[in-house]
């Protein structure tokens, strides 16, 4: 019943250029070409969360590389072998773009804030005046007499025979960006959105990820560039401008900027829209103009306001089914072979030392000489009052925010100028004192991103599903996480809607799927009731007995004390007391510092 909508669409697809006039054929692939685009935007603004207003200047490299290469009488000798086949002119223009979306992502994606739309703007700008100020491109007057393709001995020419190749061509790569997004590479592009910080301890390259999404918008946005030279068989730089780059952005967020299919939804109705209002507001107005930016101006604000997340979300809410509600199934429990585990370290053996580990923030000390020393097989508290550095000292620990001075070493190795995958990497892992999840996810793949370093396949074959057999393993190792810290009923329920105790839970779920040797838990028993307290102080005594140390930054003190093998307080940022719990409660300065003097 589900997929009846889709193959109504598909049919009607598919008879359209034998009973559509030849115009609604060419309104039809326009709406395709530009949809490309759109998918791509998708995927890096709405999934990845970086805005991009250059993308129409990667549809002009596209474009501009075959149409060269297919017209180009006396070709360079490299290229003399290609006879200028729009076939070869393809490739040429998707390694270019690759090239140059490569060299342009390394400067941009750097920047964050209001900067990367404004860096995407001035190379958006500069490609478009480049394109228009080379002589062999054709200048601002651009290149005619670009050929038809041929395909198998037939000549694709025309709106009616390119309508079938640029409708199946979108069509694949919204299947492929699906896949993509649906596996351990996708969830690494799903979690820049939710912040570096938590990625980077979850293993996730995210410089790595962010360019991922920009190559593969952008070589989406070529293809439309190729596709659409050989069918208009003329190009100059108009198309490629700031403005259309703003459009396509723009029907990215008016159809969904997070839906696959809203990218499709708003080329659409953005391609219909402006056709209707171009023919309509002149003879309103008795005069020429552009006066549909006006209206889709208004229209921007008012989906902002009212419809943040685009029109398919709401679309889909009138689908029988498509919203996951009560009416549909619970998905199966993943099953796969048990992935590799590390060897565990020694009980007993050192895990982490911490040798005068100092951080300043400026003039502001907030950690100051902090030794200790967290074992195998041991549970290790860090306790003080709010403000003493225990977070702060968790995240130069871990690699989020590296120290001043001293030295840590982990299994040996000297970890204080690493990053933080990094050092994830060799067995550390962690939550965070607010807990940071990605809401819209489901709970299952939050904790399979704990998992992401121990899976290798990229985004070719995941876009592919040819990383089946390794998801299956990655999913199912989240899921036994879930069952074990005891969480299986809320599996395949979204993140977000959990209680903030559970949420808790499933950060650590997240933290074991990474198979670590030391976890760092901060706060773990915030929100808990009591009989979750116990359950979680029985699962961290299980895994103590398994040799993973544990180093615990928590307030209740019933809980750490019963807990913890050893505690460390900490006061102002530095260590006032270290032992056994019996003998910090009775440490005077414990007494007088943390406590207040009270129990004295």
């Amino acid at each position: 019943m589900r997929r009846a909508p889709l193959a109504i669409f598909l049919v009607l697809l598919a008879l359209g250029p034998f009973v559509l006039p030849e115009f609604h054929v060419t309104l039809l692939n326009y709406i395709a070409l530009y949809a490309l685009v759109a998918l791509g935007l998708v995927l890096l603004t709405g999934v990845a969360g970086l805005t991009s207003f250059g993308q129409a200047a990667f549809v002009g490299l596209g474009a501009y590389a075959s149409a060269w290469l297919s017209t180009t009488a006396a070709l360079p000798g490299w290229l003399s072998w290609s006879g200028g086949s729009p076939w070869v002119g393809l490739v040429l223009g998707l390694v270019l773009t690759a090239v140059v979306a490569w060299m342009l992502g390394a400067l941009t994606l750097r920047l964050s804030g209001h900067y990367l739309p404004l860096g995407t703007i001035a190379w958006g700008i500069s490609l478009y005046f480049l394109f228009g100020n080379l002589d062999f491109l054709g200048g601002h007057t651009g290149i005619t007499g670009i050929p038809s393709l041929h395909l198998a001995g037939f000549e694709i020419r025309g709106s009616r025979a390119f309508h079938f190749p640029i409708w199946l061509t979108l069509l694949a790569a919204m299947a492929f960006t699906r896949n993509l997004l649906d596996s351990r590479e996708g969830r690494a592009i799903r979690a820049l959105k939710g912040g570096a910080t938590m990625a980077e301890a979850m293993g996730v390259d995210t410089a790595r990820a962010k360019m991922a999404a920009f190559l593969v918008a952008a070589l989406f946005a070529a293809v439309s560039g190729w596709l659409y030279a050989h069918m208009q068989r003329f190009i100059n730089p108009n198309p490629f401008g700031l403005n259309l780059g703003i459009e396509y952005l723009f029907m990215a967020v008016v159809g969904g900027a997070v839906s696959v299919w809203g990218a499709l939804l708003g080329a659409g109705l953005i391609t219909i829209l402006k056709q209707w209002l171009q023919d309509l507001l002149p003879a309103i107005f008795g005069a020429s103009g552009n006066f549909e930016v006006i209206v889709f101006g208004i229209m921007m604000v008012l989906l902002l306001q009212r419809a943040p997340d685009g029109l398919w979300p709401l679309l889909m809410r009138w689908v029988p089914g498509a919203g996951g509600g009560r009416g549909r199934a619970r998905p199966a429990v993943p099953q796969g072979e048990p992935l590799p585990r590390r060897q565990a370290p020694a009980h007993g053996s050192d895990l982490l030392v911490l040798s005068k580990v100092t951080k300043r923030y400026g003039g502001l000390v907030a950690n100051h000489d902090m030794s200790f020393t967290v074992r195998a097989g041991e549970v290790m508290a860090l306790i003080g009052p709010n403000g003493a550095g225990k977070s702060t000292l968790f995240d130069g620990i871990s690699g989020a925010n590296p120290i001043s001075e001293g030295e840590i070493r982990f299994l040996g190795r000297r970890i204080d100028r690493l990053d933080a995958r990094e050092i994830a990497r060799l067995g550390m892992s962690r939550t965070f004192q607010h807990v940071r999840l990605l809401p819209a996810m489901s709970v299952l793949e939050n904790v399979a991103l704990g998992a992401h370093l121990r899976g290798s396949r990229g985004v070719i074959a995941a876009g592919l599903r040819l990383e089946r057999a390794e998801e299956r393993r990655l999913l199912a190792e989240a899921a036994r996480q879930i069952e074990r810290v005891g969480l299986g009923a809320s599996m395949f329920e979204p993140a977000g809607s959990l209680a903030l105790g559970q949420q808790r839970i499933v950060e650590i779920a997240r933290a074991l799927a990474a198979d670590p040797c030391l976890l760092l838990l901060d706060e773990p028993a915030a929100g808990l009731r009591y009989r979750e307290k116990q359950a979680l102080a029985e699962l961290l005594g299980k895994l103590r007995s398994e040799s993973i140390g544990i180093l615990l930054v928590e307030h209740d003190m019933d809980f750490v004390m019963g807990l913890a093998d050893r505690v460390v307080v900490m006061e102002f940022g530095e260590k006032i007391a270290e032992g056994l719990p019996e003998e910090v409660q009775k440490d005077a300065a414990v007494l007088e510092a943390y406590l207040g003097g009270v129990a004295a």
